[in-house]
């Protein structure tokens, strides 16, 4: 266990935020993590994975915790469904690299998505049609408050559009995930409908999951920045969910991009509205609006202050809301 006063959170935040915490906790394992004293930890106490989901707004007043539990494990049993159990520090692209090498399908469109295997099924990360409660079977935790473990199935996590009950305001940082366990298939089953993925494809249909994860790596690394170079939270914005009606308002012909759901609600892209807006390439101090994706919010100087990109945001949803009469919500978490 490693445990640091007045630590620097820069490396621990892909935004590249200079801020710092009162204390910083690491630990190896879950019997470390239950054997912390939670009473003497400096308040509040925040989980992170590898940041990559957070935007730092000063420097934090309490307890950072971080996880280093690393495994991945098999149970194998010559089914089709392979489930998988997988410690909640793998950063998460190692673990669908892994699966995608054993031919193992369901996590391949997730590939390239920073962070860690807790962060991914608190945020119910997604991309490219699949999210990742799709794969989640269950999920072991450590209870801070009752100071215990407990496990949820994936319907007691009550996942939704990059929700999940561990996000809900009653349970904000009670839970610290552990480790999770996934179910993937030896059955091809590749989910190709996403504009562009056949076009990485060439065309043709792909024979084994690590063709559709190359597929989805060329797509990432053509509009997406990387996280070496330029400090991002990847997408900045939640992409709206409007009503039929309101939609053809903003779109009389129907001709802007848009995914019509179950229910009837049509979910249309943040990037298209931002940059319908003409924000695409918009700057605030330091920071920026991506050149190749308005979804995303850069670092570009390399030293953006928070409040650089905070006023960059709200211009952002200022200008969506008085164009398109939709108020954009941000997916990165502020702190």
């Amino acid at each position: 266990m490693r445990i640091k006063l007045k630590y620097d959170l820069s490396s621990q935040n892909t935004f590249r935020m200079k801020v710092s915490c009162e204390c910083f906790v690491e630990y190896e394992n879950v019997k470390e993590l239950e054997g912390l004293n939670f009473d003497k930890l400096p308040r509040p106490i925040l989980h992170i994975g590898e940041g990559s989901n957070l935007l730092f707004t000063k420097d934090f007043p309490g307890t950072v915790l971080h996880s280093n539990i690393e495994f991945i494990k098999y149970v194998d049993v010559g089914f089709d469904e392979v489930p998988v159990m997988v410690g909640a520090g793998v950063n998460f692209d190692n673990f669908v690299e892994e699966t995608c090498r054993h031919g193992l399908w369901g996590a391949e469109n997730l590939s390239m998505i920073p962070g860690e295997v807790g962060a991914a099924v608190v945020q119910n990360i997604g991309a490219y049609g699949v999210e990742v409660k799709d794969i989640v079977s269950g999920v072991v935790c450590f209870d801070l408050k009752e100071k215990k473990r407990v496990k949820f199935t994936a319907q007691e996590c009550h996942y939704g559009y990059r929700s999940s009950m561990f996000k809900e305001e009653a349970n904000k940082g009670r839970y610290v995930v552990t480790s999770v366990l996934f179910r993937l298939s030896r059955v091809p089953a590749p989910k190709t409908g996403y504009k562009g993925i056949m076009e990485a494809l060439g065309g043709n249909e792909p024979s084994n999951p690590m063709e559709v994860r190359e597929a989805v790596m060329k797509l990432r690394r053509a509009k997406l920045p990387d996280p070496l170079e330029v400090g991002s939270a990847g997408s900045f914005f939640k992409n709206p969910v409007v009503s039929s009606e309101q939609f053809a308002s903003i779109s009389p012909d129907g001709s802007a991009p848009h995914y019509v759901l179950e229910d009837g609600r049509v979910k249309i892209p943040a990037a298209w509205m931002i940059e319908s807006c003409g924000l695409k390439g918009e700057r605030e101090g330091g920071a920026q609006v991506y050149e190749k994706q308005p979804l995303v919010i850069v670092n570009a100087s390399g030293n953006a202050s928070a409040e650089d990109i905070l006023s960059l945001e709200r211009k952002i949803i200022d200008t969506v809301k008085s164009r398109f009469g939709v108020e954009l919500h941000p997916e990165v978490e502020h702190i």
